[in-house]
């Protein structure tokens, strides 16, 4: 009998995060600071929008590239907030989740061979969507020393004559790190210069805290040649309601549509409704929520001073990357020891590619309470290594 698994898909491994979250989950007294995923509800007017397009029997599908009105709102949102300027008609459409976004945009402009430079660490999902589009990942090491930003000095030595995509994480998960529009402008000349193409994932924009976000596809030059990724999980509390959107050019939304319409049709209704009301009266519920984690942020950073943890300071997404290496353990015994012993669950930073070895991935996105706790039981471990 013939082998009835792909052997490309069998050489992915599983999800780093999900492995200390399974565990957790059946463990009493256990807390978790391992999940990405906001503790707030979904701001009450954005659920009631929802509720109501239920009650008014909007269960239908929506067309495939998602609800007019949403897409006018995005196009809208993305202006004021980013300087983003996109046309709601083809440069724009609703994908499920942010997820979604960037495995559609790899598989529409990837052959076999072609090669994207990924910096690492960052979010587990995009290694593995490049290995399933045939592509190969080129992984450039973002450092400590440079606060985990991405210098041109590194693309440099990673560019070659088959490289076609660079992936831009910022703000960054799982380090916290941003990149400023000084800092983001000699990568936009190298960009330009080798005349490749961005997937910006900026599904943390809204979660800045040091100035305004800033989109590398609002550079001169870069709305052609960038897809930005987006979505309402992080900033509007609304991670189950799996709604993602992608920006760009409209010849490549073209194909990442049709991707789109054979593999998923259209995003769910009821959340696209929901997403409309977010983008036209959500404000004031993302500031209050982005004032919540930078307190929490905050906290956490002075409480690892006193413990003696190394940690540098994350402008950005609700996680910290602090450092373990002096412990003389590797990232997975630690929490794998931290979850056995203390009950906390965190992730290894090697979740987020090898590079990521000696830190671990805390997220923030818990009360203040949560983290006293969880905080109490961290110092008792360290005390005891």
């Amino acid at each position: 009998m013939r082998d009835a698994l792909s052997g490309k898909v069998k050489q992915i491994k599983p999800s780093g995060i999900r492995k200390f979250f399974d565990i957790v989950s059946e463990m009493d007294d256990a807390i978790s600071l391992g999940v990405g995923e906001p503790d707030f509800d979904t701001p009450w007017h954005i659920r009631e929008e929802g509720i109501y397009s239920l009650e008014k029997g909007r269960t239908f599908y929506t067309s495939n590239a998602g609800l007019s009105e949403l897409k006018i709102e995005i196009s809208k949102y993305l202006d004021r907030r980013f300087d983003l300027k996109y046309d709601p008609s083809d440069e724009i459409m609703i994908t499920v989740g942010g997820s979604e976004a960037i495995d559609g945009a790899l598989r529409a402009m990837l052959d076999a061979g072609d090669e994207v430079i990924l910096p690492q660490p960052s979010y587990v999902s995009y290694e593995p969507c490049i290995v399933l589009a045939d592509g190969v990942p080129v992984i450039v090491e973002l450092k400590e020393e440079n606060d985990f930003k991405l210098t041109r000095e590194q693309l440099e030595k990673a560019v070659t004559d088959k490289t076609k995509i660079l992936i831009m994480p910022f703000p960054n998960n799982p380090t916290g790190a941003i990149m400023t529009k000084e800092e983001l402008q000699p990568i936009v000349d190298f960009v330009i210069e080798h005349d490749l193409f961005v997937i910006s994932d900026e599904i943390y924009s809204e979660l800045t805290y040091s100035g305004n976000h800033v989109s590398i596809g609002a550079f001169p030059g870069m709305k052609e040649r960038t897809i930005v990724i987006n979505g309402f999980s992080k900033s509007y509390a609304m991670t189950g309601w799996r709604l993602g959107y992608a920006c760009g050019p409209q010849v490549i939304l073209k194909q990442i549509l049709k991707i789109h319409q054979f593999a998923i049709m259209c995003a769910p209704t009821t959340s696209q409704y929901a997403a409309i009301e977010a983008l036209r009266h959500g404000d004031d519920d993302v500031e209050k929520m982005r004032d919540e984690y930078d307190r929490r942020r905050r906290f956490l950073l002075n409480a690892f001073e006193e413990m003696g943890i190394e940690c540098f300071e994350p402008y950005g997404a609700f996680y910290m990357f602090p450092s373990i290496k002096k412990f003389g353990m590797s990232s997975d015994e630690f929490a794998t020891r931290l979850l056995k012993e203390e009950k906390i669950a965190v992730v290894p930073g090697t979740a987020f590619g090898d590079c990521g070895e000696g830190f671990l991935r805390i997220s923030y996105a818990y009360s203040i309470d949560d983290l006293k706790a969880a905080l109490e039981r961290i110092g008792r471990f360290i005390e005891k290594l």
